[in-house]
């Protein structure tokens, strides 16, 4: 018997059948029988079918109803896979009509060939038309910084109105990353793993879709290890002819609801992860032997050179670690180019990295590790996700590439020169509680990094001011960073032209008090990361900063305004959420400490000359005071955040904690007159 290669009005058709035959004979002759006799019965069955679906009234938040949406894969001994999908549309709305205006389908040409090979318009009238594949146009997709040679597929389908459907059938060979060229035409589709077949599937969307279906027909001796994430799926796996199918169906599927801060959507919504890989273990000793037998790491004369030249005065290990990993991360530009030969999982060489200074995560990465064996240390690459987790069906879920490099003491460490330049830390940290995988020689398991411990990205802001009688506030304040908070205040400057220095750094005086004066600065040297912390020494004048009444002078705590917010990335949370579905995430664990000693006017006292608010969580808490002791008021506060990704049962002493700072914000200082 033939594998049969279902559409998803067939697939429909047979779930219809099945169900209406479930009590009678359970014959496969029977059953294809019927099926071939419905089909033969319906003149036009998708046209049939779009008769039975909603509308508007029936999903009044969409402006797109996919009718079904079916991917048919055929994977081959070598892993080369041919993949069909079949798509119905119907639009509802006139968003949804311009939408669906044209038709596009990305590709990488190094790894993949592509087609759009048929577009039927239903008409709501009852017309029908279908486009020519001549007018299909292929020309280089949009691209920003990482210039790889991408192409998309794109046909214009012209205007339509709700009611309209539209049917795509698309073709693909190939993968979704490219790895060493070939010559043979085939060859070069073939996945970096020769033989394996894996895929990530979303089973989740913005619009509403009726019926999804994923269908994968691979030889029988390349089973599949597959697991169904965040929801369920009816599935099925059948032999036949010396081949396993293995098929999944999902019905109803309701638009995604994101909710503000939220983890990645892959760790949240339906997703289906299938690999024939045994493990992670195989991936990790696959990826330790491509980039060896390509020679990624290879050194030269030139690199030698440079290596001991900026080694010359490196004291021990680490500084020998941090000094290599900040010039990698400072002197190899981030942009990608397309290469040729190497994209994709393979690493560029050494020489091809430090002849082009340039180059995507993967080549800043080589570059660290190139330099770190020529300087004698061992060093191999990892693979990350960024923004989501990786689960344990070994299918390709990276999207970064990250250095290891190992120590005397025989622990293996995380290296990032493409996230840390002008950053002091050599691991960002905004990267912690995210899992990678080592390509080291004796192969390795899936890893998670660590927490950062709080205290290594304070935010310390102490102010020493007064306030005159008039309504003017005078006074200093001193800010000191470190970690993750460091680089945010720090690239006030490093992201910007040197020239708008001190316009960046008023701007966000004036954000909170626009009528500040800023009679002096000190910021020392940005670029000089290396030495400490950044420190940024301000004096000020702001004249009618408190309200003068006849009996009161009403202000606020300039310090605990939330100056310099771009460091307390937490405060852009929405507190106004009670309660939380899913997972969020924060920049970075983070401990903010916030300190003014104000003296008031002779003659004033505070009207509640003493107040606090603490709230205490497992990973979020607050404590803050307002005081004052003769003529001086005396604010303080500390903000711990322990995590950079919280469960939903976090959000309660984190949201407390964060409307804390939100309330000492806002609250006025009352001074009455005596």
């Amino acid at each position: 018997m033939i594998v049969q290669k279902f559409t998803t009005f067939t697939l429909l058709k047979l779930e219809i059948i099945y169900q209406n035959s479930r009590n009678m004979k359970k014959n496969l002759l029977f059953f294809q029988l019927v099926l071939l006799s419905v089909f033969l019965a319906s003149a036009n069955p998708v046209k049939n079918l779009l008769t039975k679906t909603g509308d508007i009234s029936d999903y009044p938040n969409s402006d797109i109803l996919v009718v079904f949406d079916s991917t048919h894969v055929d994977v081959q001994e070598t892993g080369l896979s041919y993949v069909n999908t079949h798509r119905l549309y119907k639009v509802l709305t006139t968003n949804g009509a311009k939408r669906l205006n044209v038709i596009k389908y990305g590709y990488d040409p190094s790894s993949a060939y592509a087609e759009i090979q048929k577009v039927i318009i239903y008409r709501k009238d009852g017309t029908i038309d279908e486009l020519s594949p001549e007018t299909v146009t292929d020309y280089p997709a949009p691209a920003r910084m990482i210039y790889w040679g991408a192409r998309e597929k794109m046909i214009a389908v012209g205007r339509l109105d709700p009611g309209d459907a539209v049917e795509v059938f698309l073709f693909r060979k190939g993968f979704t990353y490219a790895l060493l060229q070939s010559d043979d035409d085939d060859e070069k589709y073939i996945p970096p793993m020769r033989g394996h077949y894996y895929d990530i599937v979303e089973f989740w969307s913005s619009d509403p879709i009726i019926t999804k279906v994923y269908q994968v027909v691979i030889p029988h001796d390349k089973p599949l290890q597959y697991e169904f994430y965040n929801g369920e799926v009816r599935s099925s796996a059948v032999f036949r002819n010396n081949k396993i199918i293995y098929t999944f169906i999902k019905k109803n599927i309701e638009p995604y609801k994101r909710e503000h801060g939220m983890v990645g959507f892959p760790d949240v919504f339906p997703k289906l992860l299938m690999s024939t890989s045994p493990d992670w273990q195989a991936k990790s000793l696959w990826f330790y032997g491509v980039n060896e037998d390509y020679g990624s790491f290879e050194s030269t004369p030139e690199i030698q050179s440079k290596v001991d030249e900026i080694l010359a005065e490196a004291k021990n290990e680490l500084d020998s670690i941090t000094i290599l990993t900040h010039w990698v991360g400072d002197e190899i530009r981030y942009s990608g180019i397309s290469m040729g030969e190497g994209e994709g999982f393979t690493l560029h060489t050494g020489k091809m990295n430090f002849t082009d200074r340039c180059g995507v995560c993967k080549d800043k990465a080589g570059m660290l590790i190139t330099m770190l064996r020529a300087a004698g240390f061992e060093s191999y690459p990892a693979m990350t996700m960024a923004g989501s987790r990786i689960d344990y069906i070994p299918a390709d879920q990276f999207n970064h590439c990250v250095t290891l490099v190992k120590m005397n003491s025989g622990e293996y460490k995380l290296l990032d020169p493409t996230w840390v330049p002008f950053v002091r830390e050599l691991w960002s940290s905004a990267e912690q509680q995210q899992n990678y995988l080592m390509g080291v020689p004796e192969g390795a398991d899936l890893a998670i990094t660590p927490l950062s411990p709080p205290e290594n990205h304070f935010f310390r802001l102490n102010g020493i001011s007064e306030i005159h009688s008039d309504g003017t506030l005078t006074g200093e304040f001193n800010l000191t960073a470190e970690g993750q908070t460091d680089a945010s205040i720090r690239g006030l400057f490093t992201r910007n032209f040197k020239d708008d220095w001190e316009a960046a750094l008023e701007r966000e005086i004036l954000r909170v008090a626009p009528l500040a004066e800023i009679t002096e600065w000190d910021f020392g040297d940005p670029y000089d990361y290396l030495s400490g912390p950044i420190i940024i020494t301000v004096k000020y004048r702001i004249p009618d900063y408190a309200l003068v009444t006849e009996h009161e002078i009403i202000f606020q705590s300039l310090v605990a305004s939330n100056l310099f917010k771009r460091g307390m990335a937490h405060l852009n949370h929405n507190t106004n959420l009670k309660e939380r579905k899913y997972p969020f995430r924060d920049r970075c664990s983070r401990q903010v400490e916030l300190t003014e000693t104000i003296t008031v006017p002779t003659g004033y006292t505070a009207a509640n000359h003493s107040f606090s608010l603490n709230s205490k969580g497992d990973y979020a808490t607050f404590d803050g005071s307002i005081l004052q002791s003769g003529n001086t008021i005396n604010v303080g506060e500390t903000i711990i955040l322990k995590k950079r990704i919280y469960d939903p049962g976090d959000w309660e002493s984190y949201r407390e904690a964060v409307k804390n700072q939100k309330a000492f914000a806002d609250r006025s200082i009352i001074l009455i007159k005596d």
